[in-house]
């Protein structure tokens, strides 16, 4: 085996990276070569993606990446999930994809409901209920529907784009509400009793398999030669962050934490009791076969709309310098439920956790700096809940957690999670959604073999993470 080049299109619910990886026996270099901002973009009549604005920006990273290396093997693409654009009959895109904090969904679950129940949901599914899901955004579609030939999930819309071939990988189409958790395949029933068009959905393709070549026309914009493939990876950058956790075995959680926090196990069924369901937690595919067995958290979003929020006042925070400052504070503040629903849509966040903290009785916080401890350390309890969870509803013990993601970098986040799991955690690599997108492609193109294990050694060998063992509270 020889090294081979590979490039990762990492899009992330705030911002999109187009990295180069050169991978081989030993060898897992990154080189971030393109960065550039993603968000919501609100017009008069709801919430949207920028879709356009970001294939353009792929095609900029990829022309960026050529003129570095040239002898590109291969292209994937990953995303956030849920969101999906719809292609007209000629292949022609209806429209900018909502975004999934669009607030036209209430409507959507309601109807779904009113057709399958949420325990039949749950039962073939597996999903955990979030107002967004795919199946509750098609729900509120229905108009746009109507003139629908194809339904493609971001990731895949641009992987259309880049070579013209419409699939489904399986990964980010576990995350829609229309998949058979235990098969991973479509459900036909869930699919015919909602009244969606039988092929709306894609083919379905397993994350290693090779989609197509890059068209000539992307080549010719770009520089790739002929012969690139774009390749399905886990494209559902959770479902790439796991392949990129630096585990030595069985017996560890991941918590994949960007604006989102994903917190969960790796196993080889579905989990899809009652209590399960209860819980709110998720079945959704991994690579080669696996389930990733979690709760979705809300994440680093509360701490990103605080930040953005105080911008736009004027105040212009220093983040670094929170944080420091946030770290000397003692512990036992104010710990708010970070997924209650007040907190999804954008807007004057900490207003919103002033309201939370009333709510529950609890001191407000009176600057920024306190502001950051009480979403620090309502992050960490609720990521200790979701461990937990996992541990108790899978039967997998768990003897240490890995924090991968943008929220590796935030050292007090770290500890604190130690310190409210009671177990040690081992922070990074930040870009493990990248470096799982290129392993996959690295074992399709034969640069490297074996199972997921040995693609973690190569991990762990070239980007070992930080220990934060957790500490006793001092009262």
């Amino acid at each position: 085996m020889v090294d081979g080049s590979f490039v990762a299109a990492d899009l992330g619910a705030s911002s999109g990276r187009v990295i180069l990886a050169r991978v081989g026996a030993g060898r897992l270099d990154l080189r971030e070569v393109r960065r550039f901002r993603n968000g919501p973009v609100r017009l008069p009549d709801g919430l949207y993606w920028d879709v356009l604005g970001l294939y353009q920006d792929v095609l900029t990273g990829l022309r960026d990446t050529v003129a570095v290396e040239p002898a590109i093997l291969g292209v994937a693409v990953d995303s956030w999930a849920v969101d999906y654009g719809l292609l007209d009959p000629d292949g022609v895109l209806l429209g900018n994809p909502h975004h999934y904090r669009d607030d036209r969904t209430a409507a959507g679950v309601t109807d779904v409901h009113s057709v399958v129940s949420p325990e039949r949901l749950y039962e073939v599914n597996g999903l955990q209920h979030l107002p967004f899901n795919t199946v509750f955004q098609l729900a509120a579609d229905s108009s746009r529907l109507a003139g629908a030939r194809r339904l493609l999930l971001v990731p895949d819309l641009i992987g259309y784009w880049l070579s013209g071939c419409e699939v489904a990988e399986e990964t980010n189409a576990s995350t829609t509400g229309l998949l058979d958790a235990s098969t991973g395949n479509w459900s036909e029933q869930l699919i015919g009793q909602l009244g969606l068009a039988p092929n709306l959905l894609a083919p379905i393709v397993r994350a290693g398999e090779r989609i197509g070549p890059i068209s000539a026309t992307v080549r010719a914009e770009t520089g790739l030669a002929a012969g690139v493939e774009l390749t399905a990876v886990g494209s559902h950058d959770t479902a790439s962050a796991v392949v990129g956790v630096p585990a030595a075995g069985p017996g560890f959680a991941y918590i994949s934490c960007g604006t989102w926090g994903l917190v969960g196990v790796e196993l080889a069924a579905p989990v899809l009791t009652a209590a399960s369901r209860a819980a709110n937690f998720t079945n959704e595919r991994g690579i080669d076969g696996s389930i990733r067995y979690l709760r979705n958290v809300m994440g680093l979003w509360l701490l990103q709309e605080s930040l953005r929020h105080w911008t736009l006042a004027g105040a212009a925070p220093d983040l670094t310098g929170l944080l420091t400052a946030a770290a000397a504070l003692p512990p036992g503040g104010p710990v708010i439920d970070v997924d209650a629903p007040q907190f999804l849509p954008p807007g004057d966040m900490p207003s919103r956790i002033a309201a939370a903290c009333v709510g529950i009785g609890a001191r407000v916080p009176q600057n920024p700096v306190e502001f950051v401890r009480c979403i620090l350390d309502s992050l960490a309890a609720a990521f200790a809940a979701a461990v937990r969870d996992a541990e108790r509803l899978s039967g997998q013990s768990i003897t240490v957690v890995h924090l991968v993601g943008g929220g590796s970098q935030n050292a007090l986040l770290c500890q604190l999670t130690a310190d409210a799991c009671g177990l040690p955690v081992i922070g990074g690599p930040v870009e493990a959604t990248a470096i799982g997108n290129v392993l996959v492609q690295a074992r399709t193109h034969g640069v490297l073999s074996g199972d997921i294990w040995a693609l973690r050694d190569l991990v762990r060998q070239t980007h070992p993470g930080r220990t934060y063992p957790p500490q006793l509270r001092q009262p």
